[in-house]
C-alpha cells in the first residue's frame, strides 16, 4: 500500500484560512474580468470587421488558435489532474481505483458522448427536421442567396447552387452545435477548478493559482470566443454564452468556500479527489473531439477556403501551435 508522505511543517504554515479567503475574494473578481475580456475579444473582433475582405480569414485563423488553445487545456491541463486525482495514494489504494485506470475509461466515455451528440445532431440537420429549430438560420440564408436566384438561359437556380445553399445551412447548424457543446465541457472544467480553489485553504497554492488562472481564462475565452463568432448566434445568444462562460468559476469559487463553511469539506478527501478526477476525465473527453473532429480536423481537411491557399494554411497551423504552446506554458502554474 502506498504511504501517503507530506511536508508536515510547510503544510501547517501554508494552511491559513483568513489569508485563503482574501486570496480568494479577490481572485473572483480578477477572473471574472478576464474571463469577460478572453471571451468577447473575438467575438467583438469578428463583429466589428464582419462584410470586409480579410473577415473570414480572420475568423479561420482565431478559431485555429482557439483549437490549439482548447487541444492544450484538455491534454496538458484536465487530463494529467484528472489522472493525478485518482492516482492520489487515498484513491489508489482503494477497491476498485486501483484495480483499473478508471480516468482513461471516463475519458473514453466522454469522447463517445460528444460523438454520440454530434452524429445526432448531424443527422438531425440533415434529415430536414431542423427547419423549426433553426428558423432563423435557414431565414438568414435564403435572404443571403435570394440575390443569386437569377435566371440563368431561362431556368432558375441550378441544382448545384441549391446543393451549396443547401450546405452552407447544415454547415451553419453544426458549427452553432460545435459551440455549445464546447461550452459545456469547458464549462465542467470550469466549475472543478472553481470548486477546488473555493475549498482549498492553502495560501501557498492559492496566492500563483490567481495569476496563473487569469491567463487561463483569457486564453479558454478566447479559444471558445473564436466558435461563437464564426457560428453566428444572435446578440442575445452570443451574450449569454459569454455570460455564462466568465461567471462559472467565480461561482465556483463561491460555491467550494460555501461548502467548506458549512460542511469543512477537505479538497483532499477520498470522496472530493474521486470527483475531481471523473469529471476532469469525462469534460476532457469532450474537449480532445471537439478540439480534434470538430475544430481542427473540420478547417484543414474539409474548409474550401483553406484548400484554396497554401500560405493561409500555413499561417493557421501556426497559430494552432501559438495556442497550444501559450496555454501549455501555464501549465507550469496551473
Amino acid at each position: 500500500m502506498a504511504l501517503c508522505v507530506s511536508d508536515s511543517g510547510r503544510e501547517l504554515w501554508c494552511r491559513d484560512g483568513v489569508a485563503a479567503s482574501h486570496l480568494k475574494r479577490i481572485s473572483i473578481f480578477i477572473i471574472f474580468f478576464t474571463s469577460i475580456i478572453g471571451i468577447s475579444l473575438p467575438v467583438l473582433l469578428a463583429r466589428l470587421f464582419q462584410g470586409k475582405p480579410a473577415y473570414d480569414k480572420a475568423v479561420l485563423l482565431i478559431k485555429c488558435f482557439a483549437a490549439g488553445v482548447i487541444l492544450s487545456t484538455s491534454l496538458v491541463h484536465v487530463l494529467p489532474d484528472a489522472f493525478n486525482a485518482l492516482a492520489d495514494c487515498q484513491v489508489s489504494s482503494l477497491h476498485p481505483w486501483k484495480d483499473f485506470p478508471f480516468s482513461g475509461l471516463v475519458t473514453l466515455i466522454g469522447v463517445l458522448m460528444a460523438l454520440l451528440v454530434d452524429l445526432t445532431a448531424t443527422s438531425h440537420a440533415d434529415s430536414g427536421d431542423h427547419a423549426t429549430e433553426y428558423k432563423p438560420i435557414v431565414a438568414e440564408m435564403k435572404s443571403c442567396c435570394s440575390g443569386k436566384n437569377i435566371e440563368r438561359d431561362g431556368d432558375l437556380e441550378s441544382d448545384e447552387d441549391r446543393r451549396f445553399r443547401e450546405d452552407e445551412m447544415v454547415v451553419k447548424i453544426k458549427q452553432r452545435l460545435v459551440s455549445q457543446v464546447l461550452e459545456i465541457g469547458i464549462i465542467f472544467h470550469s466549475v472543478i477548478i472553481g470548486v477546488t480553489m473555493g475549498m482549498s485553504q492553502n495560501k501557498c497554492t492559492i496566492r500563483p493559482l490567481v495569476a496563473a488562472l487569469a491567463f487561463h481564462q483569457i486564453f479558454e475565452g478566447m479559444g471558445l470566443g473564436g466558435c461563437i463568432a464564426q457560428a453566428g448566434f444572435s446578440f442575445g445568444t452570443t451574450a449569454y454564452m459569454c455570460l455564462m462562460f466568465s461567471v462559472t468559476t467565480p461561482m465556483g469559487i463561491l460555491l467550494g468556500m460555501l461548502v467548506f463553511f458549512f460542511t469543512g469539506y477537505d479538497d483532499h478527501s477520498t470522496n472530493a479527489l474521486i470527483l475531481e478526477g471523473l469529471l476532469g476525465s469525462l469534460s476532457s473527453g469532450i474537449l480532445i473531439y471537439m478540439a480534434l473532429v470538430d475544430l481542427i480536423a473540420l478547417d484543414f481537411f474539409h474548409n474550401k477556403l483553406m484548400s484554396s491557399e497554401l500560405l493561409l494554411k500555413k499561417v493557421s497551423f501556426l497559430a494552432l501551435v501559438l495556442g497550444s504552446t501559450f496555454m501549455s506554458i501555464l501549465a507550469l502554474w496551473a
